[in-house]
Formats: structure tokens, C-alpha cells, sequence
């Protein structure tokens, strides 16, 4: 399934900034950074998106110390590009032969091994810079927050959208009232996936690329290059489909408007004993291998200390009913919360603009409640600047964690019959062995988190 947005649209047409939301480290963990030091980076999953994001931490105080790709070739020109640091195929490699020299790492490989990747170099105290989705599964999401608490470093998700002060005044104004009480949630994406039927031929794997490497955690099966560089998103073994690609994106406004994150983070002292959602999908298909062309899923989410119950629809490929926009032209894509007083909607993919309906009777809205949240100062550099000490990050593992096992959830419920309902503090599904099966996968041997 081939989008219409990608991230190289994003960074050409977006201006990125960013802003603070997460606990700064320990300063034992922030390595007694100075605001002029270096920070020693290692890239995994650097001739894909990964080259991306490198060309971002240029010019940041980034030290550039080790660079990891399956791939010789697709990687050969940034290896050239940044002849000082060291080149490895694998990973594990790298961070056990360099982990004195790394401070942070950024991920960016395919989906199914960023959980893997990062939680090793968290494990060793690196900070953590990953691509969304987070991760391929519901556990997976749930390993990289803990990790990163247990080890206190600092995270960032690369929902670059974050870091827009779009984003953030429309998360302001929902927190101010201005749409009112909001229980109904629409988020719709523009395509889905469609079924995939694994291939039958076998071609030659190329000499330059380590099969065996990218499969990492999951299961064995022969090469093919329908699978990649750039197909395998479509595949449920590797990737997470339109839900999971851009879930973390478009969905980024609701969820941070409505404080979703606390079903997964209640205040202290709220001593919940379970908190529980509810989720069912509907899907065009149920296919085991890929995404199904078109679906509708509807999340049950409780209430949130003093915010009411939400009913949340998420549509991949279909869109919500055109009586919901207030006269205002649908989107291919969007986010629309429905309150009591009006309707907030943002039409793009990374939810950087907004508009307030009916647009008539919020001519004025904008100039106010006065603005909160800092203006951001770039989504790469603000990860750069917490991991040496100074300030915070606003899309860490705290947000994006639970973000992630949201959007997996639905992509879960695609595959089962029937609602399933989930614990969001104990991480299990209560009412469905199939669903409970699927939270997390086998890893092959030699892979762990």
C-alpha cells in the first residue's frame, strides 16, 4: 500500500521544533554533559530512514561514533559520508565492541527489531532516539517503557509532528475547554493494506545483505525482495501496517489531548487495581500474513480522573460520517475530537494545523487561553539537548510506549472475533485467549529483549 504522505514530505513542508514533556536522567546517567560537549551516537538502521535522522543530528553537537546496516550496499554511501565511524552488520556487535565509546543510540530499522535494538542499548544506559511505531507488538511497547524507566534515559519517539506548535496549541486548547467536554474520537487514515500471500520462488540472497540479520527476531523464512528495502511494512511478521506506520502520527493529538498516557500512567496514589479497555475491529478481511484493504475499529477508553469516558473510531481506509465535520470539508486524513461546545480537527497526517468547528463561532479562539506549552525548538535537537542534561523531551517512551500498544491493539484485534478487553497496568488481555496470544510472538534463538 503505497500513502500519500511520507516523512520526506513532513520534513520538507513542516518546520521541526520541539518541547518538553519527560523526567530529565539522573546526572550520573546525563554523563556530566556540558551544553558544548559532544554526544556519541550510534546509528542502527542507517541506509533507510535511518540516513534521515543522521542528516538531522548533524550539525546538533553529535559525535557520529558507530553505524550499523544490514546492508553494505544501501548503506555504503553514508559510510562514506561519515568516514569516522566504525561500520558493523550487526548490532549486538556493535554495542559490545563500542559500548564505552556510546552515549545514545538512534533505531531505525524496520519495525519487528526495534524493540530488540533498543532495549539492549538501554540495558547498557544509552539513550534512545526510535523510529514510530515504537514497536511491532503490544509487549514489545510495554519492554521499551519500562526499560527506559528502570533505566532512567532519555527517550524519543520520531513522531516528528511533536515537536510542531500546531500540534501543541490544539493539545492546549482541548486542556482549556474550548471544544468542552469531549467523549467521542474519530481517527481516520487515507488506505489501507490489503491481504499478502507469501512468495513461493526463492531468488539468491545478495551478497551484500545479511538475511539472516534483518529477519532478526522473527521467524525463519527464505529471502524474497518483496519483503524489502522499503515493502515490508505491509507484512505483520515485520511491519504494522497503515495503523501502526501512521497511528502514532495522526492519533498524536488525540492522544495527547484527552491524557490518554494516564490509563497507562495513573497519578500516584490512584491505587488502581485495573484499567480496562475495551477494543473491537472490524476489518474487510482477517489475514494472517498482512493488513486487511479497509476497517473500523471502535476503543472503549474509561475515565480519566475528572475527563469522562471516550468512544474512540478508528477508520483505516473508510472515513466517518460527513454530519460529524459542521459543514467543514473531511480530510482524507484526520483527527477530530467531538466536545460538548464543538469539534477540533486536524486534516494532516502528522497533525501539525487544526481547525475549531463550527468555524463561525470560533473566529476568535486562537489568541487564547494564553500558550503553555514552550514552543519547540526541533523534535532531533531537543532529544540531543535532554540527553546531555539540558531540558526535556515531549514524545519519550512514557508517551510513545502506550501510544504504540494503542495503535497495536487494534492491529491485534484485526485478527479475532469479538471485542477484546485489555489491562492496560498488567499489560494482559482478560476475556480472549487467541488476542492474549498474539500481545507478543516468539522470538527465534539468539534474540531476546
Amino acid at each position: 500500500m503505497k500513502t500519500t504522505f511520507s516523512r520526506r514530505d513532513f520534513l520538507r513542508t513542516s518546520a521541526l521544533t520541539g518541547s518538553a514533556f519527560l523526567l530529565l536522567p539522573s546526572a550520573k546517567l546525563a554523563f556530566a554533559y556540558e551544553a558544548n560537549n559532544k554526544l556519541n551516537l550510534a546509528g542502527i538502521g542507517v541506509g533507510g530512514q535511518g540516513r534521515s535522522n543522521l542528516d538531522n543530528f548533524s550539525g546538533l553537537g553529535v559525535n557520529f561514533v558507530g553505524l550499523c546496516d544490514v546492508d553494505t550496499k544501501r548503506a555504503g554511501d553514508i559510510y562514506q559520508k561519515h568516514p569516522q565511524a566504525k561500520a558493523f552488520q550487526d548490532f549486538r556487535r556493535m554495542l559490545d565492541e563500542m559500548e564505552k565509546q556510546i552515549d545514545a543510540v538512534l533505531v531505525a530499522t524496520p519495525d519487528h527489531t526495534h524493540a530488540v535494538a533498543a532495549v539492549a542499548a538501554m540495558k547498557r544506559g544509552k539513550h534512545i532516539y526510535c523510529e514510530k511505531p515504537l514497536t511491532r507488538t503490544v509487549h514489545e511497547a510495554r519492554m521499551m517503557r519500562l526499560t527506559a524507566r528502570e533505566h532512567n534515559v532519555v527517550t524519543q519517539m520520531g513522531n516528528q509532528g511533536s515537536a510542531e506548535n500546531g500540534l501543541r496549541r490544539a493539545v492546549e486548547l482541548v486542556w482549556g475547554g474550548a471544544v468542552g467536554e469531549v467523549r467521542e474520537a474519530h481517527v481516520w487514515f487515507d488506505g489501507g493494506n490489503g491481504p499478502m500471500k507469501r512468495p513461493t520462488d526463492q531468488p539468491q540472497v545478495p551478497e551484500t545483505l545479511a538475511w539472516d540479520l534483518w529477519l532478526g527476531p522473527a521467524a525463519e523464512r527464505p529471502y524474497n525482495p518483496c519483503y524489502l528495502p522499503a515493502s515490508w511494512r505491509g507484512w505483520r511478521a515485520f511491519g504494522s501496517g497503515i495503523v501502526g506506520d501512521f497511528g502514532c502520527h495522526t492519533g498524536n493529538l488525540m492522544f495527547r489531548a484527552l491524557r490518554l498516557e494516564q490509563l497507562w500512567n495513573p497519578p500516584a496514589g490512584a491505587k488502581l487495581k485495573q484499567i480496562v479497555i475495551r477494543v473491537e475491529a472490524k476489518p474487510s478481511e482477517a489475514d494472517q500474513e498482512g493488513y486487511p484493504t479497509s476497517m473500523v475499529a471502535v476503543v472503549d477508553l474509561p475515565a480519566r480522573g475528572e475527563l469522562p469516558p471516550v468512544k474512540l473510531t478508528l477508520y483505516a481506509k473508510d472515513k466517518p460520517s460527513e454530519g460529524l465535520m459542521l459543514g467543514h470539508p473531511r480530510g482524507g486524513w484526520g483527527d477530530l475530537l467531538v466536545g460538548s461546545k464543538g469539534s477540533i480537527y486536524s486534516d494532516c497526517p502528522w497533525n501539525t494545523r487544526f481547525v475549531l468547528l463550527p468555524k463561525e463561532q470560533f473566529q476568535s479562539v486562537k489568541a487564547g487561553p494564553p500558550q503553555t506549552l514552550p514552543v519547540a525548538n526541533g523534535h532531533h535537537r531537543e532529544w540531543v539537548e535532554a540527553c546531555k542534561g539540558n531540558g526535556k523531551t515531549f514524545s519519550g517512551f512514557e508517551i510513545g510506549g502506550p501510544l504504540t500498544e494503542l495503535m497495536q491493539l487494534v492491529n491485534l484485534a484485526s485478527l479475532v472475533e469479538g471485542p477484546i478487553e485489555f489491562d492496560t497496568l498488567s499489560g494482559k488481555v482478560l476475556n480472549s485467549k487467541p488476542a492474549a496470544a498474539l500481545i507478543h510472538r516468539p522470538y527465534r534463538k539468539g534474540w531476546s529483549l
